[in-house]
């Protein structure tokens, strides 16, 4: 079979000018694109109360209501982005829905209005994370990469900064929440049309994993599949194309480890940022500038730790490549000590609220100095490890795991919460537990799992993985036996949240 695969590069050459734009226009799209999950996060108590909700219907809204849509959605997507070689027009296809999505959340009145506004945003969230990694990924050099993505990564942190400047703004004008999604919408609509105006397709980069033929050798179908291609019709060379990904996602000894160590970060992550802001108002309501501050410490210790994870992972390139994966399992670790005085700060200041407010704030930030310098360097290190003519597919099947797995925190705390008042000592008292339980379980889990892997990075970086024939082993009897379980489980805690919920 020719083989019709644009060339490979070992190296980008794409103008620094041109770089620097991207980069604030993915990073602009990708802040914004999940920017509704701060609203609900900051605006917890407003939502509840001006929807009718329970903590049960909050659950459902925060976890996966828009975790499934958004796990078996970026599939598709990212797929057609990859067999296209459309990444950028993908993006803003999905940029505009999740705009005029984000436009109808904040027109909802009611419960169901606000769960098909955010299910359909799922449709156009879905792809963002893996197009903006997989493009980084093409537009810089390997070593520079990690600092790319890290700055991606900032958007995280600064939409919980002016999340909380905006919580304390509309507090004291008594501007309504929702105003917040629509101005964010309007404000998507925009960078949508200069993401298409602006970014440009990079030609594919080639892989940390040394390979023949820009890909694995054609007997065992890993290398890139080329949709020109006459010899076969459209939909066999479709799914010769998916096989090939899948096989050596299967082959890397790695892959799962690494995705579900991410996964139960995640989940930690996950419900820190949906209950933590409104856990600590209810905490300190005499601090009536908690939020802001809150957010300005998220914003700046945030960033700065998730850009120098970036930045070092780039200095010591030559040295290892598995950097990140330290930092992630020991930085988390330490982090979770810092959560849990965090959470109970308060008693250590012995209920004196200005003594707790300052441990609080002292521990916070280092609980994301610690915590946070992971995501652009180990999403980066994935997105290098993947075949570059389907990396963003792959990147999918790594946040397909993710998502399925961390959403179920808030679905977990929801159920918890079912027949509690928000706002009373009792729920005050049932999510402190549940935080303090749920957050360091995640990171540690996590933590073991990446030490663990690291040895196996090693192997798979040799590239030895690719060679041989593919036979039903253990690994491929696991993967499947792993994701029926893993399927069983979303589904019933799905049902259950949704049976509660009235």
């Amino acid at each position: 079979m020719a083989d019709d695969t644009p060339s490979l590069t070992t190296r980008p050459q794409v103008p620094i000018w041109r770089i620097t734009v991207s980069l604030i226009l993915l990073f602009l799209n990708y802040f914004l694109a999940q920017y509704d999950k701060f609203i609900l996060s900051y605006f917890q108590d407003d939502v509840i109360s001006s929807l009718n909700l329970n903590s049960s219907s909050y659950g459902v809204l925060s976890g996966y209501a828009t975790g499934i849509v958004y796990a078996l959605l970026a599939l598709p997507t990212a797929y057609l982005a990859d067999y296209t070689s459309a990444r950028v027009w993908v993006l803003t296809v999905a940029a505009l829905w999740w705009s005029l999505c984000a436009i109808f959340q904040g027109l909802s009145h009611n419960f169901w209005q606000i769960l098909l506004a955010r299910i359909a945003m799922g449709v156009g969230q879905a792809p963002v994370e893996a197009l903006s990694v997989s493009l980084i990924s093409d537009l810089m050099g390997k070593k520079y990469v990690f600092f790319g993505s890290s700055v991606l990564y900032v958007g995280v942190y600064i939409g919980e900064a002016v999340s909380g400047q905006i919580a304390v703004a509309f507090a004291r004008t008594d501007t309504p929440w929702n105003n917040a999604l629509i101005a964010i919408g309007i404000v998507g609509l925009i960078v949508a049309v200069f993401v298409r105006l602006l970014v440009r397709e990079p030609a594919r980069q080639t892989s940390l994993i040394p390979i023949r033929d820009n890909g694995v050798s054609q007997e065992h179908g890993l290398s890139s599949i080329s949709k020109k291609s006459s010899s076969k019709p459209n939909f066999a060379i479709v799914r010769d194309h998916i096989k090939s990904t899948l096989q050596y996602v299967i082959r890397m000894r790695s892959f799962y480890l690494l995705t579900l160590s991410a996964a139960f970060r995640q989940l930690g992550g996950n419900v820190f940022g949906y209950y933590m802001p409104s856990y600590l108002s209810n905490l300190y309501p005499l601090e009536t500038s908690l939020l802001s501050r809150y957010g300005i410490i998220v914003g700046v210790v945030g960033s700065v730790s998730v850009l120098l994870g970036g930045l070092l992972t780039a200095l010591v390139w030559e040295r290892t490549k598995l950097l990140p994966l330290y930092l992630t399992a020991i930085g988390g670790m330490i982090s979770s000590v810092f959560v849990l005085l965090m959470l109970f700060s308060l008693n250590l200041a012995h209920h004196d609220q200005s003594k707790g407010v300052a441990i609080l704030y002292g521990t916070m930030s280092l609980a994301y100095l610690t915590a946070e310098t992971w995501l652009g360097a180990v999403n980066s290190l994935i997105a290098l490890l993947l075949p570059p003519h389907s990396k963003t597919f792959g990147l999918a099947i790594w946040s397909l795991v993710q998502v399925l797995i961390y959403s179920s925190g808030p679905e977990i705390l929801g159920l918890a919460l079912r027949n509690t008042d928000a706002g009373t000592s009792a729920y005050l008292e049932k999510t402190r537990i549940a935080l303090a339980v749920l957050i360091p379980v995640g990171y540690w889990i996590a933590g073991v799992g990446f030490l663990l892997a690291i040895p196996l990075v090693r192997r798979d970086l040799a590239g030895d993985f690719v060679n041989g024939n593919l036979r039903w082993t253990r690994r491929k009897g696991g993967l499947v036996l792993g994701g029926c379980i893993l399927a069983a489980l979303v589904l019933a805690l799905f049902i259950v949240s949704i049976y509660y919920r009235a």
